[in-house]
């Protein structure tokens, strides 16, 4: 750590990388931040102290909040956190909600009284939360009340979990009874802007999700180079979208964007295409954030819909293609702002301005970043040769605990899992996943996660778990399934998996199709061959 830990509890620091498996981070010194820095401050009270209190930050639900409002929400949190639940700086908190203010402002307390947020997907289930808790060893819950069921049953398979504080309760021990006692202001934690203030996980591509480390001073950095330099919003702006808070990728277009100038956020707990609609229509929202799926669904709604307040239109989560991006702006005008990300970058690093867009390209590294196409031996590659994605800047991978950090950092660059190629020009283009993580609608699917769960049904002998082609999608799940003897491979078996899955793991990852086969194809030491069946997939689909 370059500057003094704030954190009493040392769990985090403990379990970085060794520093010589850390990425290297140019230009971070451009970006001029202090070496002690608490990100909830710069991005809520800065706003109160320098006069612009009455603006509004937050709105969802039944609730609008000003950044005066919110700030006094926050510290009203984090004095419950340290004076009934014992936060010490350093406390990792797991965090479970749908989008929406509250959760936003328990976001900002558990970082500003020096905590570390773990925040998860709404979707997940016990089996897949029981590890959010035991990974990044924490023994305190703070839960939205309307998804008590699967916190309860976490609750009984991790005994580490203490507490569970909920919310959205009138309960005499729920949070906001809680927060009654308390109307004073709250010291900020004096974190130093090294300090871990989140750990968010991936969805995993083989084995279990990998926890990401992040600092405060990443929470401001993809805000001045990713939403600064391209997005380029202005406190008048107003966002909406689709990705859930515990996605990086909807924690930077919904919260810390929009805080970072002082503009404001709408968050929908329901985000489907119709619900955007009707939200940009209502709030007259000036910028979205959701995924390509989304944009194509929204196309045959639009000639219904009042779009005219918005300005900008961004979308990450899965490659954009570029009749959904020609399609948009035909009928909008506007020209969708692609970009990639990843949870272990924070956000979006490579991305082009409206002025710069170059139609099912990616784009070019954002200011401040950097990026190349290299081979297997690390040489980079000429343009038009495609080969693995490498880039490096103010943010970087820094995996909890984990070995695979040195899978993803290489020399100095971060290896993104992405494959892709450069033109003439320096704009880069998405060729294909590197792994076998499949994108479905924006969401990442890890293959193998499928396939453990359905093996544990008693139909299934094996599986093996690919993507196919989707028109509306981009891709679904799909399994390739041996029965054990005695099962039949009928429609009724094929709803029979396909609810077990959505029972034991996120609904989202349950196999939208299912084909029965007698065997599956495998190398001579018995490994599955997960591209032949990708092949198969796609001439299936074609």
């Amino acid at each position: 750590m370059g500057t003094q830990s704030a954190h009493v509890d040392t769990f985090a620091a403990d379990n970085l990388p060794p520093r010589d498996l850390w990425p290297e981070f140019p230009n971070l010194e451009k970006l001029g931040y202090p070496e002690r820095m608490n990100c909830a401050v710069e991005l809520i009270d800065r706003h109160v102290e320098e006069g612009r209190g009455d603006r509004v930050a937050l709105i969802g639900g039944d609730i609008t909040w000003t950044y005066a409002e919110l700030k006094g929400v926050v510290d009203r949190i984090a004095h419950v956190l340290v004076d009934r639940y014992g936060l010490i700086p350093g406390n990792r908190v797991l965090l479970r909600s749908a989008n929406n203010p509250m959760m936003t402002a328990v976001y900002f307390a558990i970082i500003k009284a020096g905590g570390i947020v773990v925040a998860t997907m709404p979707l997940l289930r016990a089996k897949e939360l029981k590890y959010l808790v035991e990974k990044p060893e924490l023994n305190l819950a703070i839960c939205d009340r309307k998804l008590s069921e699967e916190m309860e049953k976490t609750r009984t398979q991790a005994p580490r979990l203490k507490d569970v504080l909920y919310f959205g309760t009138d309960a005499a021990d729920g949070l906001e009874a809680q927060m009654a006692a308390y109307d004073e202001p709250f010291t900020a934690c004096d974190t130093a802007s090294d300090d871990v203030c989140l750990i968010g996980f991936t969805s995993g591509t083989t084995g279990q999700p990998k926890g990401t480390m992040h600092f405060h001073r990443d929470m401001l950095a993809i805000c001045d180079c990713y939403s600064r330099e391209v997005l380029k919003p202005g406190p008048d702006d107003r966002f909406v979208g689709s990705p859930p808070l515990a996605f990086t990728f909807g924690l930077g277009g919904l919260v810390l964007f929009p805080f970072r100038v002082g503009a404001s956020a709408l968050l929908l707990e329901r985000a489907g295409p119709d619900d955007l609609l009707h939200a940009i229509a209502t709030h007259k929202a000036t910028i979205m954030f959701t995924a390509p799926t989304a944009y194509r669904a929204m196309l045959s709604k639009l000639d219904d819909a009042d779009i005219s307040s918005l300005r900008k239109c961004v979308s990450a989560g899965e490659a954009l293609p570029k009749p959904t991006w020609d399609a948009w702006y035909e009928k909008t005008g506007m020209k969708i702002l692609d970009g990639i990300g990843g949870t272990e970058m924070l956000h979006i690093f490579i991305a082009a301005p409206e002025e710069a867009i170059r139609p099912g390209s990616t784009g070019k590294p954002v200011p401040l970043y950097e990026a190349k196409v290299i081979d297997d031996d690390g040489n980079e590659c000429p343009p038009g040769v495609p080969g693995r994605l490498a880039v490096r800047g103010p943010t970087g991978c820094r995996y909890l605990a984990d070995a695979r950090q040195t899978v993803y950092v290489q020399n100095g660059w971060n290896i993104t899992g992405d494959t892709y190629e450069t033109d003439a020009d320096g704009y880069f283009w998405y060729k294909a996943r590197s792994d076998d993580m499949i994108i479905s609608s924006g969401y990442n699917i890890a293959g193998p996660e499928v396939e453990s769960t359905l093996l544990a049904h008693p139909a299934v002998a094996e599986c093996g778990v690919v993507a196919a082609p989707d028109p509306e999608r981009g891709h679904i799940v799909k399994a390739y399934v041996v029965l054990q003897p005695g099962f039949t491979g009928d429609a009724a078996l094929v709803k029979e998996l396909q609810d077990y899955v959505k029972a034991e793991a996120a609904p989202y990852k349950y196999p939208r199709a299912i084909d029965f086969v007698a065997q599956l194809p495998r190398t001579e030491t018995g490994k599955l061959q997960r591209f032949q069946l990708r092949q198969i997939a796609e001439t299936a689909s074609a």
